[in-house]
């Protein structure tokens, strides 16, 4: 980890970002010993809430059986298989076998859509998430998630387009919370125009995070070029700064 990095950027989040959380990080590795590693739990689980840990100050490693959710291992690169009957699971159900969610209106767009789902390969046995105070030298981190309120997202998402030309420097894609957070933002790095990814749209996981919070997740190469921007930016402009003090009064208010 670059700690001067580490260093500018909690100067320049605090600077303009006042009191906002801080996001959180993952990478590869198969290094043992960098983080807790989370057991294999009895029954399914949700990721999204297992990271409220991360949040919170905790490193956590995770390897495939760590993981309780078929969804997830997919998401994270540990099994590219997808459950029987997904189409139905993700749209109608099967009544009596398999409870729809209703998230598409047919089983059929569930399989167009699945005929296009990227999938890539975990490129190590463990995969590290840590907030970004806990980084020590020898972490990689290939991602930085923020959890945020609209306003801070509005910075993140103007600040990701400072260099761009397109109008598409973020992406919304339609995704598990997991998917959100890791497998689009870690599919990026290998574009030559990286982008940001706003998600946590995903119903099923939207109990795991506060009703005023959506993410947004950016490699981290994408990431360095935002912090050496940030003091050219429009985070210097009176426009910011009404909205920088607000974020600041509703962390003061416990917001």
């Amino acid at each position: 980890m670059d700690m001067d990095l580490m260093e500018r950027f909690r100067e320049k989040w605090e600077k303009y970002f006042s009191g906002a959380e801080l996001p959180i990080t993952f990478y590869y590795t198969d290094q043992e010993g960098r983080g807790e590693l989370v057991p294999a739990p009895s029954d399914h689980q949700c990721l999204i809430g297992v990271l409220g840990k991360v949040r919170k100050g905790n490193s956590l490693c995770f390897e495939a059986d760590s993981i309780g959710c078929g969804g997830a291992k997919r998401y994270l690169g540990y099994a590219p298989e997808i459950m029987p009957g997904f189409e139905y699971f993700l749209s109608c159900g099967i009544e009596g076998k398999i409870e729809g969610e209703r998230y598409k209106k047919t089983p059929e767009i569930v399989k167009q859509i699945l005929e296009k789902l990227p999938f890539f390969e975990a490129p190590a046995r463990f995969i590290i998430f840590k907030r970004w105070d806990q980084l020590k030298e020898e972490d990689e981190p290939e991602v930085a998630i923020f959890f945020t309120r609209p306003d801070v997202l509005s910075g993140l998402f103007t600040l990701a387009g400072f260099e761009e030309v397109e109008p598409d420097g973020v992406i919304a894609p339609f995704a598990a919370g997991c998917g959100s957070i890791v497998m689009y933002p870690y599919m990026e790095r290998d574009r030559e125009r990286q982008r940001g990814v706003i998600g946590m749209f995903d119903v099923s996981a939207r109990p795991y995070v506060r009703q005023d919070r959506l993410s947004f997740a950016v490699p981290i190469n994408k990431f360095k070029r935002m912090v050496d921007d940030m003091d050219e930016s429009f985070l210097v402009t009176p426009s910011w700064d009404r909205v920088s003090k607000r974020i600041k009064a509703s962390q003061e208010e416990g917001g």
